[in-house]
């Protein structure tokens, strides 16, 4: 299924179980499409996670029955997912600007959220800095942890921050020698090169993202994890600018113009390096870039 049908399918699965208790991954396993990765398209071409989508098309319609109806309020709350009035006012509220009770006698602060309409113009990445290598199989090592497909946007920045004072100012920046095995480790496999997201969990809803480098061999030590890749061919594109902007927008045209209707090639598997160079990350001459694993169609 294209990216584009597959857009076009989830929210339509969308419209149709809005009453029911769905979540982003019973979207996906319907449309066939790994939780992380259509989270993240699905937020890269509509500016909404999907769990945000299904709460502002529950709170508009919930807005057009308080103004026509005479149904209670509880009753209206427990129909659109709030287990109580009170929950269900609160993010009302928040939403619409003003109260149900409000609403009912200002039917014109209602704020609008109509179902999304997919159209994307594929342009076919012909300006994008991307080749696509056969690589040889290849080992990371660096620190895994579990993230939600909801909230990692807001999360994995925090989790980046922390390491950074943990191991790059001192390590990388100050020139401290590492003081036990994790720090030599850090060190030696330069982990910081890559941001990975592999998408490979039982448990819906969730994906390990590490931070690391390239493993040469050696001691593994405590809390850290290698991960394998086999060989495969990868699309590598390439981006010049100060972080985060550049590699936000290349990963935008990454999902809006190189992989829709691609004639060539399609996710081989549901994995997402960010690649990162040693230098200031806000200069306007820095490199970055994206991996994604791809296979001929």
């Amino acid at each position: 299924m294209e990216w584009t049908e597959s857009l076009r399918s989830a929210i339509d699965y969308m419209e149709k179980n809005l009453l029911e208790d769905i979540r982003a991954e019973d979207v996906a396993e319907q449309v066939h499409i790994s939780s992380f990765y259509l989270q993240k398209v699905f937020r890269i071409m509509t500016g909404y996670s999907i769990g945000e989508y299904i709460r502002f098309r529950r709170l508009y319609l919930a807005a057009l029955e308080v103004v026509q109806d005479d149904e209670k309020i509880i009753d209206i709350a427990y129909k659109y997912g709030y287990e109580t009035p009170e929950s269900f006012t609160k993010a009302f509220s928040r939403f619409h600007g003003v109260s149900p009770a409000q609403i009912k006698k200002k039917p014109d602060h209602i704020k609008m959220f109509l179902p999304l309409k997919i159209r994307i113009e594929v342009k076919g990445g012909n300006d994008m800095d991307v080749v696509v290598e056969k690589m040889n199989g290849f080992k990371v090592i660096g620190f895994d942890k579990v993230f939600e497909t909801e909230t990692a946007q807001e999360e994995i920045p925090k989790y980046w921050t922390k390491f950074q004072h943990q191991y790059i100012i001192p390590l990388f920046w100050k020139g401290k020698k590492p003081k036990n095995a994790v720090e030599e480790a850090v060190l030696r496999c330069a982990v910081a090169e890559f941001g990975i997201c592999i998408d490979d969990m039982e448990e819906k809803g969730k994906f390990h993202y590490m931070i690391a480098g390239r493993y040469d061999g050696g001691e593994v030590p405590e809390g850290m994890k290698v991960y394998e890749f086999q060989d495969m061919e990868w699309a590598k594109f390439t981006c010049v600018g100060p972080m985060p902007g550049a590699l936000h927008a290349l990963n935008n045209q990454i999902f809006k113009e190189w992989l829709p209707g691609n004639p060539d090639y399609e996710v081989a598997q549901y994995v997402n390096i960010e690649w990162y160079t040693e230098g200031d990350m806000s200069a306007t001459n820095y490199e970055s870039g994206v991996w994604i694993p791809v296979k001929r169609k």
